[in-house]
C-alpha cells in the first residue's frame, strides 16, 4: 500500500503571468493579414515568438490573430495588461480538474479546496459519495467548510441553513416559521459535478456554480458532461502511486514546461536518467488528436536508462506514445511485450500565480512502489526547483521567446487554447492548428 505523502513547496509564490506582445521571424518581423483576427489559428509558422512576461501568457495567441503589422518593439494597444481583478486569468472552464486525493476526503468531514481561483468545499455523503460545492453560503457568504456534513446535506455554521450536498439545493432554513412563504427549494448554493477516479476527486469546473440543467446561459446539462479522465491500464493486476508538487507559476508556464523536450539533459541530470554529454539530435513524429496532439508511437531515446532496462528485461522492443490533451493532460504509455507503464501528469490551475502537478503512474513491471517513488520524487523536485527559479526571474517582466522546433508543442498548445475559445464563442467547429502529421527535430 502506498504511504500518504506529498511534495509541497514552502517558498513565496510570484505572479509570472506573461502575454505574447509581438512575433518575430528570424531577424525580421512577421507580417500579418488584416483578416487574421477573424479566423482561428491554423498554424504558427514564425520561427521565433516573443511574449512579454508582464502580461497574461494565456493571451499570447491574440497577437497572432490581430491584423495590424507589429514588431517586438511595437506591441498592440489591445495587448496591454488589464487592470484590477477583472483581468482574465486565462483558465479553461468546462473541463474536469483534480481537486484532491481520494484519501484526503473522509466521511462526514469537510475539506477546503481551490481550483481556478474558486473556493471549494469537498466532502462525502453518508453513503460515501464525493461532492464539491462552492465554499460560500448564499445567505451571508460564510464558508460552508466551517459547517458540517449531516447525512446527504451540508449544514452552514452561521444560521444552520442546510443544502443537498450533490445538487446544492437548499433543503431547510431553521429560522422560517409556518407563516413564511419563502420557497427554500428555489435557493441553491454553488455546486459542481464531482467524480472519483484513479485515487482523485475530480471536479467539473463550470463557468458558474449554478444548478446544471436550469437553462442558465453557458451551462451544460448533466448528460452533456464527458466522463472524468481515467488512467489507461492494460492488466487486471498492477501497482499504482501518486505524487504532487506546487509550482509558483501560471498554468501556461507549467504546461509548456511539462511538454518541453529540450530541458531533460540539464534539469534532469542523474545517473538513472540522462547526462549532459548524452545530448544528440532527435526526430519525432506528431499527429493531431481531438483537443490535442500525439507524439506517435516510437522507440524511446537511447539516452534514457529506464527504457533500456525495460528492453533488457523483456528482450523485446519498447514503444512509447505521449499525448497532450486540453486543458492540461499529458499521458505516456510505455510497452514492451506483456509489460507496461502508464502515467498521467496534470497541471492543475489553483490561482493565476500557482499551479500544481498531479502525477499518477501504474505499471505491471517487477518494480515495487517503494522503489519507484524516490526516482519520481527526484524528477518532480527538479522541475519544481526550476520553476521556482524561473518565477524569480519573471518578477522583472522579461521578454521571452518560443523557437522552432523544440518549442513547437508550446505553440500548438496556445493555438489549441485560442481556437477552442473561439469555437465556443462562435459555435463554429474548432479548427485544429495541425493539418496532419509533422516531424519535429531538436537536440536533447
Amino acid at each position: 500500500m502506498e504511504t500518504k505523502e506529498k511534495e509541497r513547496l514552502g517558498s513565496e509564490s510570484h505572479p509570472p503571468d506573461s502575454r505574447l506582445s509581438a512575433l518575430g521571424g528570424l531577424g525580421e518581423p512577421c507580417r500579418h493579414n488584416e483578416e487574421a483576427w477573424a479566423r482561428p489559428i491554423e498554424l504558427l509558422i514564425c520561427g521565433l515568438v516573443y511574449y512579454d512576461s508582464a502580461r497574461a501568457m494565456s493571451e499570447a495567441t491574440r497577437t497572432i490573430l490581430r491584423g495590424n503589422e507589429q514588431t517586438a518593439e511595437e506591441p498592440s494597444a489591445a495587448a496591454k495588461p488589464e487592470s484590477g481583478n477583472e483581468a482574465d486569468p486565462g483558465f479553461l472552464w468546462d473541463f474536469w480538474y483534480p481537486a484532491a486525493r481520494s484519501s484526503e476526503i473522509h466521511a462526514q468531514k469537510l475539506v477546503k479546496g481551490l481550483l481556478l481561483e474558486v473556493p471549494l468545499v469537498l466532502g462525502r455523503t453518508a453513503a460515501g459519495k464525493a461532492f464539491a460545492m462552492r465554499d460560500s453560503c448564499p445567505h451571508r457568504g460564510i464558508p460552508l467548510s466551517y459547517g458540517r456534513v449531516d447525512g446527504d446535506s451540508v449544514e452552514c455554521s452561521y444560521h444552520g441553513w442546510r443544502f443537498d450536498a450533490c445538487s446544492g439545493q437548499c433543503v431547510e432554513i431553521p429560522s422560517l416559521t409556518s407563516q413564511d412563504k419563502l420557497k427554500v427549494e428555489r435557493i441553491f448554493a454553488g455546486h459542481y459535478p464531482c467524480d472519483e477516479r484513479d485515487g482523485y476527486i475530480w471536479v467539473y469546473m463550470t463557468s458558474g456554480a449554478r444548478r446544471l440543467g436550469d437553462g442558465a446561459p453557458g451551462m451544460r446539462a448533466p448528460e452533456d458532461i464527458p466522463p472524468a479522465p481515467q488512467l489507461a491500464v492494460f492488466s487486471e493486476k498492477y501497482k499504482i502511486t501518486h505524487l504532487s508538487c506546487d509550482l509558483p507559476s501560471h498554468i501556461d508556464h507549467g504546461i509548456i514546461g511539462l511538454m518541453d523536450p529540450a530541458h531533460g539533459p540539464f534539469v534532469h541530470q542523474s545517473w538513472f536518467w540522462r547526462k549532459r554529454a548524452s545530448i544528440h539530435e532527435k526526430a519525432k513524429q506528431f499527429e493531431p488528436i481531438p483537443n490535442g496532439f500525439r507524439m506517435s508511437p516510437h522507440t524511446p531515446s537511447s539516452n534514457s536508462a529506464p527504457y533500456q532496462l525495460l528492453k533488457k528485461i523483456t528482450g523485446e522492443p519498447v514503444t512509447t506514445t505521449i499525448d497532450f490533451v486540453l486543458p492540461n493532460l499529458r499521458t505516456e504509455i510505455d510497452q514492451s511485450g506483456k509489460l507496461w507503464f502508464s502515467s498521467r501528469a496534470t497541471v492543475t490551475p489553483v490561482r493565476r500565480d500557482l499551479c500544481r502537478i498531479d502525477f499518477v503512474a501504474a505499471w505491471n513491471l517487477p518494480w515495487p512502489v517503494f522503489a519507484f517513488r524516490p526516482f519520481a520524487k527526484t524528477f518532480l523536485r527538479q522541475d519544481q526547483e526550476t520553476m521556482i527559479q524561473q518565477a524569480e526571474g519573471l518578477q522583472h517582466n522579461p521578454r521571452l521567446m518560443l523557437i522552432d522546433d523544440a518549442d513547437r508543442q508550446a505553440k500548438w498548445y496556445f493555438a489549441l487554447k485560442a481556437n477552442l475559445l473561439e469555437s465556443r464563442r462562435t459555435g463554429a467547429p474548432m479548427v485544429h492548428p495541425m493539418d496532419g502529421p509533422v516531424t519535429l527535430r531538436w537536440r536533447s
